[in-house]
């Protein structure tokens, strides 16, 4: 299973829901897209310390952006951006689920059901 950020953020605030939707899967992955976007919202060193230790102690595999994955999401933008508004970061994690044949777990499924060949596993806060 491949985690949202925002799965990643509730689970940080210590949402049960997100610890448990994490914990049931001994196969975690995120996006390399997933981590900026965390790290880029750090107040300070300290903080981006917590981060850092927080994704290592749930064990999660990163996964780089690789030139396909980097070619899938432009197609999706370029299929996806005007008509049902993608934006880059989340064409990015799509492409990553998809190029790694991983189900994405989001609460945010309105952000990525234009993508038709994701595997959405949506997730309820």
């Amino acid at each position: 299973m491949i985690f949202d950020t925002d799965i990643l953020i509730h689970a940080g605030k210590g949402h049960k829901g997100a610890d448990s939707a994490i914990n049931a899967h001994e196969d975690r992955y995120i996006s390399i897209q997933s981590v900026m976007e965390l790290f880029q919202d750090a107040l300070n060193t300290a903080h981006l310390n917590n981060m850092k230790g927080f994704l290592a102690d749930l064990r999660f595999s990163i996964l780089p952006i690789t030139e396909n994955i980097g070619h899938r999401a432009l197609i999706y933008i370029e299929e996806y951006g005007l008509s049902h508004g993608l934006r880059s970061g989340d064409a990015l994690i799509a492409a990553t689920a998809v190029e790694n044949n991983l189900p994405l777990m989001t609460g945010n499924a309105r952000h990525f059901k234009s993508v038709k060949d994701l595997k959405l596993v949506p997730f309820k806060s």
